[in-house]
């Protein structure tokens, strides 16, 4: 230790006679080096300090080699020429001296450099004294700063620990934390065990490090001669102190434990809710023993693993719970559906209870035609879960009883708001015939769907929609606008909840353009196509659920009959009345039928007319495939109405009266039948059989 800061010092006239009486005062003693004669004189004090006598002193520094061990000396000397030699005035430090008896003790010394006008050093004088308690006092704080470093770190250990199980959501988490190398290692623990209690046993969820598993150790019951069982009998920690101590208390344990050289071990209960959950084992072997203070940390340590073990185990119950509810909402299987590739997906990113309300369904239709749903129950909890429950089971049977899926969507908004709930729903339902591809759309709210060519090209279908169910109702907008595309063999409907496009910092449309381009990029087989958009929604995280459902249409082997498309036409809604030509003008093209395309669609278009005009109701139209002797296209209008169409006889200038007669022209057979309170008027064309 080197002081450079030492004052300058004078000496009184009649030194050393009559030494410094303040100097003194300090039992401070005082030394003049003369540098030109060699000799170094000292005061009484000085002799004291060096314990020597006068007469054992001849006033040669080299005479002080006697009380200043050689290595002390050497750095002295080496101290005092650098002073000289780079133009310092004083320097300071402290040495050690031997003493009389043996002993050492600790000296202070500081010299003033004199020097002459050429700035060469002539004389030093300076003061000695007895630093042992001084440095005594030092090395005592020291040691207490160092007691108090090694509480500081341990205390720090357990906050940053704390601090990271506070993030841990698993049993899994909870032990990773634990054995992390940021975590206990910093307490000097060689190696670690966990258990928790079950059904009066402790199995063992974690050991480590690898190789140090005692075998039948795995489940232990709680009465047995093990240190983890016997925390758990009396709920107080074991610290156990040495290997002898081990070997004594444990004698089962500890042959199997030898070959890790453990030296001591602490035991802790892990006790949450008043009752114990389980144990864990800290085990060193480069400690003997354990201070008050290490004991209170490890205790604290355990009370805060107890806590977030309890909260893991609360939350895979609850995890669990909402899980198994979602999953028994969701369809358990999902039908073959002959002409299309099907995969269904789903991705939950619940926490908890907080589960959300996506759902998908399939649903085979009469006529070889399927509807496929996807939808999203506002909220992530179990209600919203219940919900999409009881709404997927009204979609499938409003869709099974034939309406249309403008009135499939119409009803179910129609349930929900019904229902004693504050929830909404956004949903898209698509009715497909697979043996034309004629696909009928109807939104609710959601995203629009894509569709994805067999050259790998993809394109966001832009649909009007209504507002989400429930919504809908509430404010009296149940006229739901149908859309119709087209779906050719090769090319593949997707349908996904928002979880699938939202993402943060983006606005929808990129989403949906970012999506688009997932699709494109993607592998042909539906399924591997799921997966990889699954894999890109898990990557990106985030806190809502993803639905997903892929429907590919392929080539049918051979001609199918008994395709059925069905559209609600309201009075006074054009865009309805343009929606159902352009239905007929698709599924007769995709039917093999376009050269009767004009005429069906004229016939159908007075039909539906006439319907609107003359019942002041609404019409339902369904077009129809039939097979037999021949194959024919049919177009049935049903009305509300029993009254009978009968055909008249327009004038040269009239401007109605020739609907029928146009039927009767153009269709190869028409008719009318009651239907309940009203009536369908229906025609039938003869087309050619497909190539």
């Amino acid at each position: 230790m080197v002081d450079r800061g030492a004052s300058a010092l004078s000496l009184p006239d009649d030194w050393p006679a009559h030494p410094d009486p303040i100097l003194a005062l300090n039992r401070m003693g005082s030394f003049d080096w003369d540098l030109d004669t060699g000799l170094f004189h000292m005061d009484a004090q000085a002799h004291e300090v060096f314990d020597l006598r006068p007469d054992e002193y001849d006033g040669y520094p080299t005479t002080l080699a006697v009380r200043v061990p050689r290595a002390e000396s050497h750095r002295l000397d080496t101290l005092v020429a650098q002073a000289m030699k780079d133009g310092s005035e004083n320097y300071g430090t402290y040495f050690r001296i031997r003493c009389r008896d043996g002993s050492l003790r600790w000296t202070h010394t500081q010299g003033y450099i004199r020097r002459d006008e050429s700035g060469r050093p002539r004389r030093i004088i300076g003061i000695v004294r007895d630093a042992t308690q001084e440095l005594g006092d030092i090395e005592a704080r020291r040691e207490q700063a160092a007691q108090d470093e090694a509480r500081r770190r341990q205390t720090n250990v357990v906050q940053l620990t704390t601090a990271a199980l506070a993030h841990a959501r698993t049993v899994d988490d909870v032990i990773d934390v634990l054995k992390d190398t940021h975590g206990l290692t910093h307490l000097g623990a060689t190696s670690l065990v966990m258990g928790l209690v079950e059904a009066g046993r402790i199995r063992l969820i974690a050991e480590g490090p690898k190789g140090s598993f005692v075998p039948g150790t795995r489940v232990t019951r709680i009465d047995e001669s093990y240190p983890m069982s016997e925390v758990v009998r009396t709920l107080s920690p074991r610290f156990i102190e040495s290997p002898e101590e081990f070997a004594e208390r444990y004698p089962l344990l500890w042959p199997h434990i030898t070959g890790l050289d453990i030296t001591s071990a602490a035991y802790l209960p892990l006790i949450a809710e008043a009752r114990p959950i389980g144990a864990m084992g800290l085990l060193y072997s480069d400690r003997r023993g354990f201070s008050p203070e290490d004991r209170n940390v490890l205790i604290a340590l355990g009370s805060s693993i107890a806590q977030s073990l309890m909260r893991a185990m609360l939350y895979e119950q609850d995890k669990d719970l909402a899980t198994g509810l979602q999953q028994a909402m969701l369809p358990r299987t999902i039908p073959s559906v002959p002409g299309a590739d099907v995969a269904v997906r789903y991705r939950s990113a619940s926490l908890g209870r907080d589960i959300g309300g996506d759902w998908y369904d399939l649903i085979p239709l009469p006529g070889g035609r399927v509807g496929a749903v996807i939808g999203d129950v506002q909220g992530h909890d179990t209600h919203a879960a219940a919900v999409m429950g009881q709404l997927r089971i009204v979609l499938r049977a409003y869709a099974a009883e034939g309406h249309t899926p403008a009135t499939v969507m119409a009803r179910a908004s129609v349930f929900l708001h019904e229902l004693d709930t504050d929830r909404f729903a956004t949903c898209l339902y698509a009715e497909a015939d697979l043996s034309t591809g004629v696909v009928q759309v109807v939104r609710a709210g959601h995203i629009d769907p894509l569709v994805r060519r067999p050259d790998g090209s993809c394109r966001r279908v832009p649909l009007e929609g209504g507002l989400p169910l429930g919504l809908s109702a509430e404010f009296g907008r149940l006229a739901y606008p149908v859309a119709t595309l087209e779906l050719d063999p090769g090319h593949t409907l997707m349908l996904c909840t928002d979880g699938l496009v939202e993402q943060p910092g983006a606005d929808l449309d990129d989403g949906m353009r970012t999506l688009t381009a997932l699709v494109a990029a993607g592998p042909d087989d539906v399924r591997d196509l799921a997966d990889c958009l699954i894999d890109v929604a898990e990557e990106r995280g985030g806190d809502d659920d993803v639905a997903l459902l892929l429907l590919r249409r392929r080539g049918l082997d051979t001609p199918r009959s008994g395709g059925r498309l069905q559209q609600h036409v309201a009075p006074g809604d054009p865009e309805a009345l343009s929606e159902a030509r352009h239905m007929i003008r698709a599924a007769v093209t995709a039917w093999g039928a376009r050269d009767r395309a004009d005429e069906i669609e004229l016939v159908a278009d007075e039909l539906i007319t006439n319907a609107l005009m003359h019942t002041e109701g609404s019409a339902v139209v369904t077009l129809r495939a039939l097979t037999g002797s021949d194959r024919r296209l049919r177009v049935e209008v049903e009305d509300a109405s029993s009254a009978l169409p009968r055909r008249r006889e327009a004038g040269e200038s009239g401007v109605s009266g020739r609907g029928l007669l146009l039927v009767d022209l153009l269709a190869d057979v028409w008719g009318v039948e009651a239907r309940g309170g009203g009536k369908c008027v229906w025609c039938e064309f003869v087309v050619p059989e497909r190539s």
